[in-house]
């Protein structure tokens, strides 16, 4: 006897009130139990099939408008709810920055438990297109199918460049323009898939595990350098040369072409040998007053625009007199380490990825920046007590770790140093309170600032100055030094 299938739950009438985790819609039905909705704006009056109903949540779909909110606007992307990216373009930008904002507000508030002295309002970003500076693209016999060509029975045979479908990781979205990089990022990735094709080179297929073509990334810096890094699946020195010879006659603009191998089961290639091809081995950022080399596997903030305005932030939270010493954790390249350097007495940063403080070196040289030391590791395993007795207890920390948060060891050696001021840099509102809670046994939280780095996308970046309880500066002193 063939299972029996449930009948599926709609809930009727939900009013979108807010945003939740992952640029989810939220509401509740009559009964006052939350109900997160996907592809939603505040104000819409939808009807909702639940996918998922648990004691205190539903999850669901829209599948039918009542009323549509009036913030709601007109996609400008082609590729808008298909390619998963630019989830907020529905939204006006107005309305996306003040549910940001209120993200981080609602977040420190419930997981901290702590109302901040001062609560900044969100920084809004000039560039609201093109503003990245770094894609990743993917090639595949297969494409991915809307329900409409589903239904006329199309094939999904075709050799595409694009984005990963979200919860379809066999099929891509072949992209026809994208509104996230600057030109000439759009050329540049219609000139590898055309080559490709010209040549008669395979796309790659992820359920037999085979084909040339792999992937690409395409990395622009805001003085007009580019770099490409093709992944190519089969080690074929004449295919490749071929291939990449061809690029670089129909795009003479490349500062730098590089490649790798990559016959792993993901796209991941920061952990292969990469091979530099043709020009020079980096392209140079310039944020502020600091310039940088960034290769090709350098971690590097992907909005530079919006960069400068976070680091800018940071300078003016530590209040830096020209005397400190500052311990920067989870430094990349040195990004944020060299950008202070100027306003400080010396920096030490910390990072777990050798090459990066490779990066940071080469950058502090290029720079001729002196003060500055970088080590390579663990912060959980570096930052000891003995590591402070050896470069001196820090009158400022700042941290920017990565979505995850911190470790609670490395926490629980922030209460042990007592550093009078931490800057916090986080990309991820949650994590960052979670911390924050652990921190308020020995500090306060004075203020925080919401940054936008990802207009058209749920992800925020915030800034947040803590003081400690037993420091020689009264928080008010504090506050007056970082305005």
């Amino acid at each position: 006897m063939g299972k029996r299938q449930r009948k599926p739950i709609i809930v009727q009438e939900i009013e979108i009130t807010g945003m939740a985790d992952k640029g989810r819609g939220v509401g509740r039905d009559a009964a006052g139990c939350v109900i997160f909705v996907e592809h939603v704006a505040p104000g819409d009056v939808v009807d909702a099939h639940i996918v998922k109903k648990k004691k205190d949540y539903m999850e669901g779909f829209a599948i039918h408008y009542h009323k549509l909110s009036e913030h709601r606007i007109e996609p400008f992307c082609e590729h808008f709810s298909v390619c998963g990216g630019c989830r907020w373009q529905h939204l006006s930008y107005p309305a996306q920055t003040h549910y940001k904002e209120r993200v981080v507000r609602d977040t420190i508030f419930r997981i901290a438990r702590i109302t901040p002295e001062e609560f900044l309002p969100i920084v809004p970003c000039d560039h609201t297109t093109y503003y990245r500076n770094k894609l990743e693209y993917a090639f595949s016999d297969k494409r991915w199918l809307t329900k409409d060509e589903l239904n006329t029975g199309a094939s999904n045979q075709e050799d595409v460049l694009g984005f990963h479908r979200p919860g379809a990781f066999d099929k891509i979205v072949d992209i026809k323009h994208c509104w996230l990089q600057p030109g000439p990022s759009n050329e540049l990735r219609l000139t590898a898939k055309a080559v490709a094709i010209e040549q008669g080179l395979s796309f790659f297929d992820l359920w037999k595990n085979e084909g040339f073509m792999r992937h690409i990334m395409i990395r622009l810096s805001s003085i007009g350098e580019l770099m490409l890094i093709v992944s190519f699946f089969e080690d074929d020195q004449p295919k490749i040369k071929r291939y990449l010879n061809a690029v670089i006659e129909k795009m003479p603009q490349l500062t730098s072409v590089f490649y790798c191998i990559n016959q792993k089961m993901n796209d991941y290639v920061l952990d292969l040998d990469m091979i530099s091809y043709h020009g020079k081995p980096y392209i140079e950022e310039q944020l502020g007053h600091v310039r940088f080399k960034i290769g090709p596997k350098s971690f590097f903030q992907t909005n530079s625009y919006q960069a400068k305005v976070l680091y800018d932030k940071v300078v003016e939270f530590a209040g830096l007199s020209g005397e400190e010493n500052v311990y920067d954790l989870y430094t990349g390249v040195g990004s944020i380490a060299l950008y202070v350097a100027k306003y400080c007495k010396q920096v030490v940063g910390i990072e777990e990825v050798p090459e990066a403080i490779v990066d940071a070196g080469e950058n502090a040289r290029m720079n001729g920046t002196t003060n500055c030391t970088f080590y390579a590791g663990d912060v959980r395993d570096i930052l000891t007590s003995q590591f402070a007795e050896k470069h001196g207890k820090p009158d400022l920390v700042i941290t920017d770790p990565p979505r995850a948060g911190m470790h609670t060891d490395v926490v629980k050696m922030f209460l042990q140093l007592e550093a009078p001021k931490i800057v916090y840099v986080s990309c991820n509102p949650a994590t960052q309170a979670r911390d924050i809670s652990l921190l308020k046994e020995k500090y306060d939280l004075l203020k925080i600032q919401p940054v936008d780095m990802f207009p058209h996308t749920h992800h925020v970046e915030t800034v947040a100055l803590l003081a400690l309880r037993s420091s020689a500066l009264a928080p008010e002193e504090i506050l007056r030094q970082g305005e």
